[in-house]
């Protein structure tokens, strides 16, 4: 007995009967013609009269026509916002740790900075000026950008230095000013490539320094 109702399978037939007709009024004189290309409907029709094809994933099991939109499984694996999704995270892990001291944890403090990320990234003006060997770049913003300028470059300064970079910053009354030297590590024309946010970036001390924040380990 079949596995789809009659309208079902009326509906398929018509459908690849359609797309076989398409096929052939598109490429008439090609390798396969109108009658290899009926074939092969007839024989994708005959595959799904015996239960092999799924209509709701396309031909082959579910998931194959519409991975593209949904996934492999169907199910949603993206957060929807990228803080979220680090606040997400970080929650997980400390959840799985059973040495975990609630009694410091603090998650206010890991989305404060995180606001901050969001502010230096997105709203800061950065102005850079080529100098002697260097780039000088004035970071600046006001109210909330502003002091997430004054937080996050002057620590960036400190981990681009234990990085070998040659890196100052030196603070002004609208924002920071970023200074950092070229070297046979780190030539000019790069330094000049990258551009504020392509040296704020460096190094894979931010995924660590999140934890930490969220842990009550480091000050905000």
């Amino acid at each position: 007995m079949s596995k789809f109702p009659w309208k079902t399978t009326m509906a398929v037939s018509a459908l690849l009967a359609a797309t076989a007709y398409a096929f052939a009024q598109m490429s008439p004189d090609g390798p396969m013609g109108m009658h290899g290309q009926m074939g092969m409907m007839e024989q994708m029709h005959q595959q799904m009269m015996q239960g092999k094809g799924d209509l709701r994933g396309g031909m082959g099991g579910r998931g194959r026509m519409h991975g593209a939109q949904f996934g492999a499984t169907g199910t949603p694996t993206m957060p929807g916002q990228d803080a979220f999704g680090a606040i997400q995270e970080i929650v997980q892990i400390l959840q799985s740790d059973p040495k975990t001291d609630w009694s410091k944890v603090s998650i206010e403090a890991l989305r404060q900075h995180l606001i901050d990320m969001n502010e230096v990234t997105l709203h800061a003006a950065a102005t850079p000026r080529d100098i002697d060997n260097g780039v000088e770049i004035k970071v600046t913003g006001e109210s909330r950008t502003l002091e997430a300028i004054k937080r996050m470059v002057p620590a960036h300064v400190n981990e681009l230095r234990e990085l070998g970079w040659n890196a100052r910053s030196e603070e002004l009354p609208n924002g920071v000013t970023l200074t950092v030297m070229a070297s046979e590590t780190q030539p000019l024309k790069r330094l000049k490539a990258l551009g504020f946010m392509g040296i704020m970036v460096q190094g894979s001390h931010h995924q660590q320094h999140h934890l930490l924040m969220a842990e009550g380990q480091l000050v905000h």
